[in-house]
């Protein structure tokens, strides 16, 4: 099979066809290096690396990201995962009878089990806005939302780019008629940072929760969140820490409560400096270019497999990043495995050796396969996907 070149900057299991990059990320090597060498800084002197030196490297760190999300590192708390950052946001806002928490049905799971929870705490509403599927263009989605919109509503919490179906929402469009309409927005922006280019700066939105190990490709347990300047005083970490009575007056209340929660593993977010130079480094046109390339070739891949299966895309290609699902037949009757895996999942993996999600979506018996695009992935790697659905499905 014919392999990247990029490949070799990974440890990926070389008898696996991994075309699940979505999922959890994956580090390269030189980032992994780094993360041993900053833990093995800390485990020297413990003391010394958390109270003396953590504080200027978490800043370093922040400005780093700062600057790929053209945003005020003073805006940017570092966490372990983007569903932290929702559960933050929805555990710190206060509602009253009669209000309305907006999403769609294409809410990661997850977030949407944190919207759901808030809500029964303050007695409110969750409305959900069905999107189309398939999806005939951004506009669609934005006419879907706003339909939803009444004077009740208080919250929009959307994803940038859905887990299941892996759309890139209208987020600017949504994020600016939502606000004109006296509603924030809540982003998970779990696929969003390195997947797409992203200013936080010009999106104007009230919060963003983002994850670092996946498109960034930074260690597991590095994620932000973003909080807009104005929004700041009312919002509060999950865990109220040392910060919280801190008479310090060199650094914003958001800084000191979110900067130590207690005591934790803070190298993933501080190689976050290093994955942006490290990933950024191997094209030649940087960042820009890895996202367009990842994207060409996400798009490629859905092109090739709807061809090879004979099914039509379900969204136009300006609604594609770095992933594309693409419809399979129905009639895989098989019950889902213990770990909640569709069994073709399963199966492709197990006897295939390829890994690559199987969504039920919009329900069963309906499904998609959802592949993933980065820089270690190849042309071959797809058409063994395609050879293996072929004789599974066939």
């Amino acid at each position: 099979m014919d392999a990247s070149p990029f490949r070799s900057h990974w440890s990926l299991d070389p008898e696996v066809t991994f075309l699940n990059h979505g999922s959890y990320g994956a580090c390269p090597t030189r980032v992994l290096e780094e993360q041993s060498r900053l833990r093995a800084r800390m485990e020297a002197e413990p003391v010394r690396f958390l109270h003396r030196e953590l504080e200027a490297l978490t800043d370093a760190a922040r400005a780093s990201l700062g600057a790929f999300l053209d945003a005020d590192p003073d805006d940017l708390a570092f966490i372990n995962n983007a569903t932290t950052g929702v559960n933050t946001v929805l555990q710190s806002l206060r509602f009253a009878p009669g209000d309305e928490l907006l999403t769609t049905d294409h809410e990661y799971n997850a977030s949407k089990n944190a919207l759901d929870f808030v809500a029964s705490r303050w007695g409110v509403k969750v409305v959900v806005a069905k999107l189309p599927w398939p999806v005939p263009s951004p506009q669609a989605v934005v006419d879907a939302v706003l339909a939803h919109v009444t004077e009740r509503t208080r919250l929009l919490l959307i994803d940038h780019i859905t887990s299941q179906t892996a759309l890139v929402l209208p987020l600017a469009t949504l994020v600016r008629a939502m606000r004109e309409r006296g509603v924030e927005t809540l982003v998970d922006g779990a696929h969003g940072p390195g997947q797409v280019p992203l200013s936080l700066r010009q999106l104007g939105v009230a919060y963003y929760s983002g994850n670092c190990h996946k498109w960034l490709c930074a260690p597991k347990g590095a994620a932000f969140l973003y909080v807009r300047r104005d929004l700041q005083p009312n919002l509060r970490p999950v865990v109220i820490s040392h910060g919280y009575n801190s008479r310090r007056k060199d650094r914003s209340q958001f800084r000191l409560d979110f900067d130590w929660l207690g005591t934790n593993d803070p190298t993933p977010f501080l190689c976050v400096p290093k994955v942006l130079e490290v990933m950024g480094g191997m094209l030649p046109g940087g960042w820009p270019e890895v996202m367009a390339s990842n994207r060409d070739k996400a798009l490629a891949a859905r092109a090739f497999l709807c061809q090879r299966l004979g099914v039509a895309p379900q969204c136009p290609e300006d609604m594609v990043g770095s992933m594309a699902t693409v419809p399979l037949p129905d009639g895989f009757p098989e019950l889902p495995s213990v770990r909640g895996l569709d069994p073709l999942q399963d199966r492709l993996f197990f006897e295939h050796h390829i890994e690559v999600p199987i969504t039920p979506w919009p329900r069963p018996p309906h499904r998609h396969v959802r592949v993933s695009a980065q820089l270690y992935n190849s042309h071959a790697e797809y058409q063994r996907l395609a050879e293996a659905l072929e004789a599974l499905l066939g």
